[in-house]
């Protein structure tokens, strides 16, 4: 190092050289006190080249010095040792090891190329825990291990071949004193510990390792202790003992019997001691964690399906129905199709109802909420409930004389606790007492309720609890998954309490259960409160009850350009307009849409368009069309409700809402009552762009 660093010297004032020879060719170009600052800084370049080249030099001189002596050292050394520098090369080494193979000038790395799949990263591992003052070892094949230590009073380390046997668990070289004082740490240690040799044989385990594990032998292998890993234990304590893995927990259970725990373990090895410690922490609770995050992401993913499974649907609903309608409008009661047809229809709107559950449960249907009091919506249930619960069931009622309001749909609230309710008198065959209780409460920080977070704050507790057969744990757990259901086959769909689920979190709240096998469950439904007083936030007048064909237009004389790519549903929508008097122009894009727009002369009264469609949505060529056609109204349909659109961007002008699956009457009045600016079925779109 010190040739490299003398050898630079000259090139570090060539700058001043060249410098100096073009001043003297040219001295007129360059000014005095200019050719002054070059000077200067020329020769702080080369004082500052050669202070740094001096103590590489000195520090050379140094490291040359002390292996000069450790050489000398080596040279009665019987065994195979080598002296490396802190740069990592060897500098000199024994006699017998120079036999071997002559290293001298090499990289320590060499040493463990044959043991390692990177020699470079482990050697530097070890030196700089050499560096740090801690004498190190690495084990090599059959016994054997390289000792490195720092050489007293110098900057080099002594790398040395020991082929003597690692003391063995059971043998009793060890100090008595060092062993006591090591029981002693570990009893005094609230941490759960176990201290193990280099094969994972306890040696000895703390009170906190047994109170988690079970009674521990001195001499047991930890294998007999802990299982689950899914691969050989022996081949992780070889990780570790190596240091080709650290700081890396594993969870695994107890083996013991009666004692059924998830154990997160952590292994540290000491190689100067030839000693491994495992850590130990109770895992439980993020087992628990985890199966809770788990079956979140399952009942998105299931919530995700039902929205599009629900969008399809109302598709296929409102051409089923759409058509029930047509031909039922050219036909009489006393007709014999009526009734079978009515039948059709009626069951269709089941089968709208139970998409609409499906869109609770996924949190996609369209609510409108409201500051509303428990204590008027319980007050008007009530005489439904006790109707639902028939006479050998017993429902009691109980508010908080200061229930602060919530906010909530008024409508999808009375359904969940009708579901609820329901669920509880079908739990009491043979009778007995429903209750529902109000109360106001007060969570602080961090609390947490069956594995939920609740912020702090003031909230509103509902509890609906029975005195029914209750639920065991594996059932609990699935309670509020869709299509889950302990009923007989026809007696219910599994809906009823994953639409509860929906509908309590989409308006902001939380619903929990607790149940035992004989003991009765309860449900508590947790809203944030609101201020008493509070004036209505989103209340919406209802809208006025509409008639077929009562509109005050000239249904003759409007033109609706209808764009829907389900061609069912435009053609049942085409029929029915056509029917009422309108003239219908088809486009099944929203391309095709604008394409028709692009004759000027045609006038169009009113967009009655799909939201989601291929290529060009709803939402996207309607704006392109009311850049050159202002203030033409605008109705959106979509089997996708209205919560779905997105809120980023800007309402459309005169833009309603109707959701599908709608019948002939509803898209006939929502039609001529938005012409005539009369309320209809179709509500006001809030945002509309494309749902996906």
């Amino acid at each position: 190092m010190g040739s490299r660093a003398t050898v630079v010297l000259p090139f570090l004032m060539l700058p001043a050289a060249l410098g100096a020879l073009w001043l003297l060719a040219r001295p007129q170009m360059v000014a005095p006190r200019v050719a002054i600052v070059l000077g200067t800084v020329a020769v702080a370049w080369y004082l500052l080249g050669g202070w740094i080249a001096a103590r590489r030099l000195a520090a050379e001189w140094r490291i040359a010095r002390q292996v000069r002596a450790a050489r000398a050292a080596l040279r009665n050394d019987p065994g195979c040792s080598w002296i490396v520098d802190p740069n990592g090369r060897i500098r000199a080494q024994s006699p017998a090891a120079k036999r071997i193979h002559d290293l001298v000038e090499r990289d320590v790395a060499g040493l463990l190329g044959r043991y390692r799949a990177d020699p470079e990263a482990t050697a530097a591992r070890l030196m700089a825990r050499v560096s740090d003052g801690r004498s190190t070892q690495f084990d090599l094949n059959e016994g054997n291990r390289l000792i490195a230590e720092r050489v007293s009073g110098t900057d080099l380390q002594r790398w040395r071949l020991d082929s003597s046997p690692a003391p063995d668990a059971g043998t009793t070289d060890e100090p008595f004193a060092t062993r006591a004082t090591r029981a002693l740490d570990l009893a005094s240690n609230p941490v759960a510990m176990l201290d193990m040799d280099a094969k994972g044989v306890v040696r000895a385990a703390n009170p906190a390792a047994e109170a988690m594990l079970g009674k521990v032998a001195p001499g047991m292998p930890i294998g007999d202790l802990l299982e689950g890993l899914g691969r050989p234990l022996q081949d992780w304590i070889s990780e570790v003992r190596e240091g080709r893995q650290s700081a890396r927990s594993e969870v695994m259970r107890t083996r013991a019997e009666g004692i059924e725990r998830d154990v997160q373990v952590t292994l540290a090895a000491d190689a100067a001691e030839n000693r491994i410690v495992a850590v130990l922490t109770d895992a439980s609770a993020l087992k628990t964690l985890e199966a809770q995050f788990v079956q979140s992401q399952k009942m998105q993913a299931i919530g995700q399906l039902a929205g599009g499974i629900a969008h399809d649907f109302n598709n296929l609903l409102t051409a089923i129905s759409g058509h029930c309608d047509l031909l039922m409008v050219r036909r009489d009661k006393t007709d014999q199709d009526y009734d079978d047809l009515h039948q059709i229809s009626q069951n269709a709107n089941r089968a709208a109802a139970l998409v609409r559950q499906l869109l609770a449960f996924s949190r996609k249907q369209t609510l409108k909420p409201e500051i509303m009091d428990l204590r008027d919506t319980l007050s008007d249930l009530t005489h439904l409930l006790n109707r639902l619960v028939g006479e050998r069931i017993v429902l009691t009622v109980g508010n908080d004389p200061n229930l602060r309001p919530i906010r909530s749909d008024a409508r999808q609230l009375e359904q969940v606790l009708i579901n609820l309710v329901v669920n509880a008198r079908d739990a009491m065959p043979e009778g007995g007492e429903i209750a529902i209780r109000t109360e106001n409460i007060r969570l602080g920080a961090n609390q947490t309720l069956e594995g939920a977070n609740l912020p702090k704050g003031d909230y509103v507790r509902i509890t609906v609890s029975d005195q029914g057969v209750g639920m065991a744990p594996e059932i609990l757990d699935k309670i509020f998954e869709p299509f889950f259901t302990t009923k007989k086959p026809g007696e219910g769909t599994g809906l009823g309490l994953s639409t509860a689920y929906g509908i309590v979190k989409q308006t902001g709240g939380y619903i929990f259960c607790n149940s035992r096998p004989g003991k009765g469950t309860v449900f508590s439904l947790y809203y944030p409160a609101q201020k008493a007083g509070q004036t209505r936030l989103e209340a919406t007048q209802p809208p006025k009850p509409f008639e077929f064909g009562s509109g005050d237009i000239d249904a003759r004389r409007a033109v609706v350009l209808l764009v829907e790519d389900e061609a069912p549903v435009r053609s049942f929508a085409r029929r029915a307009l056509e029917l009422r008097g309108f003239r219908v122009i088809e486009a099944d894009s929203g391309e095709a849409a604008l394409d028709v727009l692009n004759d000027e002369r045609l006038d169009i009264d009113i967009f009655v368009t799909d939201v989601v469609m291929p290529g060009l949505d709803g939402p996207s060529w309607v704006r392109k069309a009311l850049r050159d056609r202002p203030g033409t109204k605008v109705i959106f349909m979509s089997g996708y409700t209205e919560t779905t659109l997105s809120e980023r961007t800007s309402p459309i002008p005169r833009a309603l809402f109707l959701p599908k699956p709608f019948s002939l009457s509803e898209l006939i009045a929502s039609v001529e009552n938005h012409l005539s600016g009369r309320p209809g079925p179709a509500v006001p779109a809030r945002s509309v762009a494309p749902a996906r």
